[in-house]
């Protein structure tokens, strides 16, 4: 299988990399390839002439984007139109990404992918804009609080400061579930070898705020939780510029309805990841 790799030097796609080394691939970064530069986009795609192209680029900076409107429905909505048009002129399937804040977090219960979005940032109306102009023949994967091997992201930030002895302070009042990129990429590559389509939530197992998932990330790197302490989302100084879901857990009907089990857990990916980036 030929495949097309976009935004292969970020953090998922330092993962995608790994997992579809088997196949004909073709990795572009940002440098190489500007999404948002349809006349690039057409011309890259067809000299390739992938069967698949997988998305992996974004605008992912929440706060940016939401004193950046323009620039992020450049990135997350329109780039992905001139991806599916380039694709669909060779005949390619889209993989695409999107994100836990297409809810508006007002949920008691896990969302699943037949929920109702309801963006309440501008970074989550762009995700969602452009999963809408995906094909049926096309996959998209949400994911949320992703992190993975490549550095910075949040955990190396975490455990830098606590290597340092900092006194940590995280929201307790936003639940999620965490992804990684590991996993979001080898169920990326089992998705498409078995030529899924349609919508599929594809976090970790597991809800868990803010505040205690960056206990769980000290605990599981040898250092005390009491290096974290919780603060309300309303007591942050400054303010967040985008509004935040209080609760954006994913669930899902879509793997089980594809015979595919659910992600692992949360908290085994989590240490699997510590010991990577930490070592024996």
């Amino acid at each position: 299988m030929r495949v097309l790799l976009t935004g292969g030097a970020g953090q998922l796609g330092h993962d995608l990399r790994r997992t579809f080394a088997e196949h004909d691939l073709v990795t572009t970064s940002r440098a190489e390839l500007d999404v948002t530069d349809p006349g690039a986009v057409d011309a890259l795609v067809a000299a390739v002439r992938p069967d698949v192209v997988v998305n992996a680029a974004a605008m992912t900076a929440v706060d940016d984007c939401e004193t950046h409107r323009e620039r992020a429905f450049a990135a997350n909505d329109r780039a992905v139109g001139h991806l599916v048009e380039a694709a669909g002129a060779v005949g390619a399937r889209l993989v695409h990404y999107s994100t836990d804040y297409v809810f508006d977090g007002t949920a008691s219960l896990p969302y699943v992918e037949t929920d109702e979005p309801n963006p309440q940032s501008v970074y989550g109306a762009s995700k969602l804009a452009g999963e809408v102009r995906l094909r049926p023949e096309d996959l998209c994967i949400r994911v949320a609080w992703l992190v993975g091997e490549r550095a910075p992201n949040i955990l190396t930030a975490v455990l830098d400061r606590a290597a340092r002895g900092e006194t940590l302070r995280f929201v307790d009042d936003q639940v999620g579930s965490p992804s990684f990129c590991a996993d979001v990429a080898d169920l990326t590559r089992r998705l498409v070898e078995e030529g899924a389509t349609g919508l599929v939530h594809g976090a970790n197992v597991g809800a868990v705020s803010w505040y205690e998932y960056v206990g769980d990330m000290l605990e599981a790197a040898g250092s005390p939780r009491s290096l974290v302490e919780p603060i309300a989302t309303a007591d942050l100084d400054p303010p967040r510029p985008a509004p935040r879901p209080a609760y954006s857990v994913l669930g899902g009907q879509a793997l089980q309805r594809l015979g595919m089990p659910p992600q692992p857990p949360y908290q085994v990916s989590l240490r699997r990841l510590v010991q990577a980036l930490t070592g024996p």
